[in-house]
């Protein structure tokens, strides 16, 4: 195999092994969560974007990788990453505020990510890097399209957490 086709093939089923641990497991035991609460738990994995910054790190990657890929990469991560922290005190503290910066942080989080995964001649030249979109890029994506869903959710009716298991009976 070359190296695109196995970038690609580590690329889906890190999605797909993400995506069913999301559907399984993450958004049942979510949809009994107050809807800040649930944000924060999805949003924690961005506060680690900082780990971008590592594509501007030389002998980490190759000397070929084309620097505007490095440079948009590592700073899209880390706005993301700063965002994701700003969105998590602000939740946590009941900002007025909170909202519009999850919706902020998440546009901006989704359009790096998709930036960066639309950059195919970067791919050979990730070096040790390469397990920030195989492995981390996936669990990103999966928990913004879960942002999503529960701010648009919220912004059509506020979520209502279901009722636990006890008080079903």
């Amino acid at each position: 195999m070359d190296t695109l086709t196995i970038f690609g093939l580590q690329l889906v089923l890190s999605l797909t092994v993400f995506g069913l641990i999301a559907k399984w497991y993450v958004v049942p035991w979510l949809s009994e969560k107050p809807f800040h609460l649930a944000l924060i738990v999805l949003i924690f994995p961005h506060a680690l974007r900082h780990v971008g910054l590592s594509f501007l790190v030389p002998g980490l990657v190759g000397e070929s990788l084309p620097s505007f890929f490095a440079w948009t990469a590592a700073y899209g991560d880390f706005a993301a990453g700063l965002l994701a922290l700003i969105s998590l005190v602000a939740l946590r503290n009941s900002w007025g505020m909170a909202l519009p910066l999850v919706w902020l942080f998440n546009i901006v989080g989704t359009a790096d990510l998709v930036h960066a995964l639309s950059h195919a001649d970067a791919v050979p030249n990730l070096g040790a890097t390469w397990y920030i979109p195989t492995f981390f890029v996936p669990v990103l994506l999966v928990t913004h399209v879960m942002v999503f869903a529960r701010l648009l959710c919220h912004a059509r009716q506020p979520c209502i957490a279901a009722p636990a298991a006890a008080d079903a009976s």
